[in-house]
């Protein structure tokens, strides 16, 4: 039966794939989205589902907010959020704000109106530099960014909601996902728009830390799957390829898609303090993958494709010469 999903994020670069693809599996979309004054709704404002999505706007801090927007709603996806790790070096407060309050004001809410499943958004960056690979579930938490730490908070506040509450908590901890509509503080959009402004000369921060890199789709297409396993209540998944590549490998790579030859230069405002850099990432995928449907579509190569060709088509919105924090 078709169910009313709320999503918080939803106008942003995962949400509003997220938002669409839950739309085509046959269910209805409440988006809830930050309040602006221009009433943009970001990524979904050209979306070809915009008119099967519900939009109301508020406040992931505000608990009346959130407790308004989820009545009515028979699941939850909870994507809102700051990701920036550069800017919660400048504003740490920030960051407990929307990420730890923000998922509390979605958890409590969610309690008291009786909500069968709630999925709460995590990142691999609070797994740190990884002390074994591939990384599953059970390896350490450690917070080298106050980004990091507040995504921390955030998943094991999530936690106790599941055990003090039963309240039907799954966690989902994406790897690194790319792809269109991705902001241009993230490093493949970076390296891209500028090869696309005919840099040769490719401004960048660390290049020796791995990552693990998931297609925006296949992403996606991981929150959906998990999201319908009930025996994944209380736990976390990991979403990943369990591949990884070296930002500076990466970059070549992508030279090489757009047929450029490139230099690569160090941009000390891009590199984070030395205890703070996550070294390496690389995702152990057998939860998911022994527990659900999902299975990835998409290779780097074919992600990476796909990516370029969309920027090509909307680098006027990028400014590939500015740093963004």
């Amino acid at each position: 039966m078709a169910k009313k999903i709320l999503i918080t994020g939803a106008g942003g670069f995962i949400g509003s794939h997220l938002a669409e693809g839950i739309v085509e599996s046959g269910h209805k979309v409440k988006a809830l989205l930050r309040y602006n004054s221009k009433n943009n709704w970001g990524w979904l404002e050209n979306s070809k589902y915009k008119k099967d999505i519900e939009v109301v706007t508020g406040d992931i801090r505000d608990f009346d907010s959130v407790s308004d927007a989820m009545k009515t709603c028979n699941e939850v996806f909870h994507l809102a959020a700051l990701i920036g790790i550069p800017y919660s070096y400048v504003s740490p407060l920030a960051y407990i704000r929307t990420n730890v309050e923000g998922t509390y004001n979605i958890l409590e809410a969610a309690r008291k109106q009786n909500i069968e499943n709630v999925i709460i958004t995590s990142t691999s960056e609070t797994y740190g530099t990884a002390q074994y690979v591939p990384i599953d579930e059970s390896h350490p938490m450690v917070g080298q960014s106050p980004y990091s730490a507040s995504k921390i908070a955030a998943d094991q506040l999530a936690i106790s909601y599941f055990r003090s509450f039963s309240l039907p908590v799954k966690i989902v901890r994406p790897f690194n996902t790319y792809g269109p509509r991705q902001s241009a503080r993230a490093v493949i959009p970076t390296i891209i728009t500028q090869l696309l402004q005919g840099n040769k000369e490719i401004k960048l921060g660390n290049i020796h830390p791995t990552r693990d890199l998931t297609f925006v789709k296949d992403t996606v297409k991981g929150f959906i799957e998990i999201s319908k396993v009930a025996r994944l209540d209380g736990t976390i998944t990991n979403i990943g390829m369990k591949e990884e590549i070296s930002v500076g490998d990466l970059v070549n790579l992508i030279a090489k898609l757009m047929g450029e030859e490139i230099k690569i230069i160090t941009d000390e405002k891009r590199v984070r303090p030395d205890a703070s850099e996550v070294e390496r990432l690389f995702c152990n995928n057998e939860r998911i993958l022994k527990n659900t449907g999902w299975k990835p579509s998409y290779t780097i190569k074919s992600g990476l494709t796909e990516t370029i060709e969309w920027l090509k088509q909307n680098q006027a919105m990028y400014k590939p010469d500015l740093y963004n924090v």
